[in-house]
């Protein structure tokens, strides 16, 4: 999908993957979507564990001292990385009229000093980015953690447990996903694990040891 608005580089990346997903998860048949869907149902809820965390340990702490003030080193610039695969995922958790609101935001200029996707009452994605929610700052971090060990031990726990999904040194569910997609001949810059030399080196390394 293209466009003539004046939009950035990040937009217009973020477009044609969104568009495209949209698109070809929109053809397929129910028991195809059926599927995926109950391929990312883990992911799905370690992202609802680690959202409640974050959401009860530091919502208010964050939107007072970093967001509000304009001092966030990501909600307040054009937009954040994202993995092909949250792409997908948060297609398949959104309704139609969720998504064709995303592909309407990414056509316009965003003109604001805040992320395309933060809207005026949060992140407009139904699962957002995997990074917006595994970044903590140490001020921030360090603010909650010193005075609570156990979140602490939480938190490094869901760490740990986010890398069964995200970290190939071993087969995991973003991997997999970008998969299914090139197996139809599509394919994405945000491809990461398929694209990036860090991840594919990760990938290359964890074969040579398993063989």
């Amino acid at each position: 999908m293209t466009t003539n608005l004046p939009i950035g580089s990040y937009q217009q990346e973020q477009l044609d993957a969104l568009a495209m997903v949209f698109k070809h998860l929109n053809v397929q048949r129910s028991v195809e979507i059926s599927a995926l869907r109950e391929k990312i149902e883990d992911y799905v809820a370690f992202r609802q564990e680690m959202h409640t965390f974050l959401d009860m340990h530091f919502k208010n702490l964050c939107t007072t001292k970093c967001y509000q003030s304009q001092l966030s080193a990501c909600c307040s610039k054009e937009g954040i990385i994202t993995f092909f695969a949250d792409v997908v995922v948060n297609v398949l958790v959104s309704s139609e009229k969720e998504i064709k609101h995303l592909l309407q935001i990414l056509q316009k200029p965003n003109n604001g000093n805040k992320c395309i996707y933060l809207g005026a009452k949060g992140c407009l994605w139904q699962i957002k980015p995997i990074v917006c929610e595994r970044f903590l700052c140490d001020a921030a971090a360090n603010e909650v953690f010193d005075s609570n060990p156990i979140a602490k031990n939480t938190w490094l726990r869901l760490k740990q447990q986010e890398k069964r999904f995200t970290w190939p040194d071993r087969p995991i569910l973003f991997d997999d996903l970008e998969a299914c997609f090139l197996k139809a001949n599509l394919s994405s810059s945000l491809m990461y694990m398929h694209n990036s030399p860090g991840l594919l080196r990760i990938k290359q390394q964890s074969n040579s040891r398993s063989v």
